[in-house]
């Protein structure tokens, strides 16, 4: 059986839902990748790494329930403006549909909700949104970012840079793995910002547009060195991560209620 909700029936999504399935949704963008790599980057990416991950959790002799949704693909992206080809949201906007989607699923009698994201702008307000669900929805919400699921592997395949950065070696070696004709080859080699980016003080955080991160192409890192095998171990080790994180049993239990009144006097 299938584990993408859009090609469930409204009886099969019922049926997990009494087997309290993990719902995943994959938070992603819609933005600039350079002048090789589609704007769909991050939420084919993201999608992909979801429902691989799923399959190997919902395989074997204790098969998991887990229904993916199809991507969210569009997150906060308004720093990649600068290079065109990008849809951003506001973080009330982004904070809004999250919240909506969390309703949804709770009204189709699921209380598990884990949020992959693929799009380093979404990292901090998702971590945000996330936490703030668990509160008012009193269901785990459990976030994070494809990159932590394998940082070995991931740095073990790469050769260039010591992990995924933007349209760059590691990105471009998961399209070719995954659908190499989506790579405009002739364009690798115009594919590389020149010079460096000087963040300030490492310990400030301000914005940043990708026109100062990464001037001229919006790439940050070497799409040169991308090759397809370098994203089948990426992917592979990505998706088992996911799996693994999908069957912690310490992610699900159900979220302290610190907001409830009276919790300041005591135990529950």
């Amino acid at each position: 059986m299938t584990v993408r909700w859009e090609a469930m029936t409204a009886p099969e999504l019922r049926a997990l839902a009494a087997r309290d399935a993990v719902v995943v949704l994959p938070v992603a963008a819609l933005e600039q990748h350079g002048p090789h790599l589609p704007v769909w980057t991050d939420s084919m990416v993201g999608h992909a790494v979801a429902v691989r991950g799923a399959e190997i959790a919902a395989e074997g002799p204790d098969p998991l329930p887990v229904a993916v949704l199809p991507p969210m693909w569009m997150g906060l992206s308004e720093h990649h403006f600068p290079f065109g080809g990008t849809i951003s949201l506001d973080y009330a906007t982004f904070a809004g549909v999250l919240r909506c989607v969390a309703r949804s699923i709770m009204a189709d009698g699921f209380r598990r909700l884990f949020l992959l994201n693929s799009h380093g702008g979404n990292i901090e307000p998702l971590a945000v949104s996330a936490r703030e669900l668990a509160h008012e929805l009193a269901i785990p919400v459990v976030a994070t970012t494809i990159t932590k699921l394998a940082p070995e592997a991931i740095r073990a395949a790469l050769t260039t840079q010591p992990g995924i950065q933007h349209a760059c070696e590691g990105e471009t070696s998961l399209w070719l793995h995954l659908d190499p004709a989506q790579v405009r080859r002739g364009q690798l080699a115009h594919s590389v910002s020149p010079g460096g980016f000087a963040a300030g003080d490492a310990a400030a955080t301000r914005f940043w547009s990708f026109a100062e991160r990464a001037p001229v192409t919006g790439v940050r890192g070497d799409p040169r060195a991308a090759t397809a095998e370098k994203g089948a171990a990426i992917f592979g080790a990505m998706a088992e991560g996911l799996a693994r994180m999908l069957r912690d049993q310490a992610l699900w239990q159900a979220p302290d209620p610190v907001w409830q009144p009276g919790r300041a006097q005591g135990p529950r």
